[in-house]
């Protein structure tokens, strides 16, 4: 059993910077890949971002290339994503997910989810 925890959001002015942050409560998180998230009412869930066990390897969704960052560290068991260059279309609320074995894009593959954080950007 994994419980998320995710702390960080916010509203922030577009052009703005956002740290989420998402603490997982398994001592085998080493073992997990994890990934954000989000979703805006109305719309379906969409996929951020995920990282694999050792955080060797990355994926983004295109929308958010280039200005979002994930990372984690095993030691603290705690994931994080820096949001950077914020856009109107930015606002969701985020979640982070987890899964044992190789990182993932699709939401179905996540067996653990946390409550989520609300994003908003103002323009």
């Amino acid at each position: 059993q994994v419980q998320l925890v995710e702390s960080g959001g916010g509203l922030v002015q577009a052009g703005g910077s956002l740290r989420l942050s998402c603490a997982a409560s398994a001592r085998t998180f080493a073992n997990t890949s994890m990934g954000w998230f989000r979703q805006d009412p109305g719309k379906e869930r969409e996929f951020v971002a995920a990282i694999s066990r050792l955080g060797r390897r990355t994926n983004y969704a295109d929308s958010v290339k280039g200005r979002f960052t994930i990372s984690r560290d095993n030691a603290k068991t705690t994931v994080y994503l820096q949001m950077n260059t914020l856009l109107p279309e930015d606002t969701a609320v985020y979640s982070c997910a987890a899964k044992y074995g190789d990182l993932a894009t699709r939401a179905g593959e996540y067996d653990y989810w946390g409550q989520g954080t609300q994003v908003t950007v103002s323009s």
